[in-house]
């Protein structure tokens, strides 16, 4: 197997100019980098008995279902305002480059419940912070945040650790 580094797809200024976007839609497409992605995410948490996996739209859908069916936990979506049907309960934050909010349902799972938070990317941590705030209201227990790419210059994985001890990342592009 490559490096999983060499599956994933930069695109200069996209979604505006002066952003490096890290595309791992080119790692979904190919079976064997994918599996060995959910291969990596599995070794790092399949000893902590987590409940459900919680998966941050849209990329983290991919991610946290394949890796809650590993896991033997349920999958709850996280997703953009106004996306989901039942009673939710949000939270707001900045982007690196504009605002989002983000939704769960409000009977995703129950108090004290072991969760696990799966994306694809940590750049400044706000995305990743708001799930956790979401997790948080319910009474969830965040016990691990995974991502395929960290961006360290950005700091979103070290901010994350201050909320979590277990924040894994599975690539880093230095500087960008």
């Amino acid at each position: 197997m490559k490096d999983l580094k060499s599956y994933i797809r930069t695109i200069p200024d996209f979604p505006s100019e002066g952003i490096m976007f890290r595309d791992i839609t080119t790692l979904f497409g190919n079976p064997a980098a994918l599996k060995h992605t959910i291969d990596l995410l599995f070794g790092h948490f399949r000893n902590d008995r987590v409940q459900v996996v919680a998966g941050v739209e849209a990329r983290g859908f991919v991610l946290g279902g394949a890796l809650a069916c590993r896991l033997g936990a349920g999958f709850v979506p996280i997703r953009k305002a106004g996306k989901l049907p039942h009673q939710t309960i949000e939270e707001s934050y900045q982007l690196e480059y504009g605002e989002a909010t983000l939704e769960m349902h409000l009977d995703a799972f129950g108090a004290g419940d072991r969760v696990l938070l799966i994306d694809d990317l940590i750049a400044t941590g706000g995305t990743a912070d708001a799930a956790m705030n979401l997790i948080d209201h319910l009474g969830g227990d965040v016990v691990g945040a995974g991502f395929v790419v960290d961006l360290p210059a950005l700091g979103g994985a070290e901010k994350l650790r201050s909320r979590c001890d277990k924040v894994v990342s599975l690539v880093s592009f230095e500087g960008e």
